[in-house]
C-alpha cells in the first residue's frame, strides 16, 4: 500500500493516548497511529461496526455482540447466500446489525474472507494441539 507523508496536528491528549498505546504494545507511533485511522475511517464508512481487541488482534465486530464480523458472513456463504435464513439462525440480532455485518463485508471483502480462510484451514488435530483443554473432536 502507497504511503503519503503528510503534516497533521494533533491534540494533546489524543497523542498522548497513542503514544501510551504505541509504548504498551512495542510498536511505533507511526503504526498505531495508522492503524487507529484506519479503524475510525472503518467505522464512518459502516455504522453498527466496531473494533475490539481478540486473541489475533483487532477484529472487527458487530457493535452489542461479542460477534466478529467474519463469523456472520462464514455463515452467510455455508447457507447460500440467503439472508432469510441468516435472520433465523442470528434470530437475536438485529436487521440493522446484521446488516452492519453485511455491509462491512460489501465494504471490506478482501479482509474478511482472509480471516474465513484462516479458520477454515484449522484442523481437529491442530486445534487439539493448540488448546488441549478442549474435547478431543475424535472422541
Amino acid at each position: 500500500m502507497a504511503v503519503v507523508q503528510k503534516s497533521l496536528r494533533i491534540q494533546k491528549d489524543t497523542l498522548k493516548e497513542i503514544e501510551r498505546i504505541a509504548e504498551e504494545t512495542h510498536q511505533d507511533f507511526s503504526r498505531v497511529a495508522n492503524a487507529l485511522l484506519e479503524e475510525a475511517v472503518k467505522t464512518h464508512r459502516c455504522p453498527g461496526i466496531i473494533f475490539t481487541e481478540g486473541v489475533k488482534g483487532r477484529r472487527a465486530r458487530v457493535a452489542g455482540t461479542g460477534i466478529e464480523v467474519w463469523e456472520i458472513i462464514a455463515a452467510y456463504h455455508g447457507i447460500g447466500k440467503n439472508t432469510t435464513r441468516l435472520r433465523r439462525m442470528y434470530h437475536w440480532l438485529t436487521d440493522q446489525q446484521l446488516q452492519s455485518a453485511l455491509g462491512y463485508y460489501k465494504a471490506y471483502p478482501e479482509e474478511i474472507d482472509r480471516l474465513i480462510t484462516a479458520n477454515e484451514a484449522w484442523t481437529p488435530e491442530q486445534v487439539h494441539t493448540r488448546h488441549p483443554v478442549l474435547p478431543d473432536a475424535k472422541r
